[in-house]
């Protein structure tokens, strides 16, 4: 067995880190820089980012930070980072879920607010499984 990662693993890897450092930046604009977010957005969204409850920003604090900490332990060959990525799928699951079925996003934004949560759990689906497959193929210790 190969225990060497080839070059589509760093790229993938790398790619998730950056991915995930953006949703870090998403989860501050969400909680600690709210009020940056007012002029961006019509008073209604404003109302109703401010307005989720603790559990939901925990749910999507815990997802992110498990995440760019699990993409972090890929990059240094660590199966931890399996277990990590699984605690950041399933908070994903939960946050996301929550934003497009219990708050009234496509209501106020229409359709299209449903893309960014579609592919932050595809994203992090791939990621999850890719992570397995690499531990699978040796590339993690």
């Amino acid at each position: 067995m190969n225990n060497k990662p080839n070059k589509a693993f760093w790229i993938i890897a790398v790619a998730a880190l950056l991915w995930n450092l953006m949703g870090l930046y998403q989860f501050g604009l969400a909680t600690i820089l709210i009020d940056s977010t007012e002029s961006m957005v019509t008073p209604e969204v404003f109302e109703m980012m401010k307005n989720v409850p603790t559990w939901y920003l925990i749910a999507f604090g815990i997802s992110v930070f498990t995440g760019v900490l699990a993409c972090i332990l890929l990059l240094a060959k660590k199966k931890i980072s399996v277990l990590l990525f699984l605690i950041s799928l399933i908070m994903v699951l939960i946050s996301q879920g929550y934003w497009v079925l219990g708050t009234d996003a496509i209501k106020l934004m229409g359709m299209q607010s449903m893309i960014m949560p579609i592919v932050v759990i595809v994203i992090s689906i791939f990621l999850y499984y890719y992570s397995k497959g690499a531990a699978r193929n040796g590339w993690l210790t």
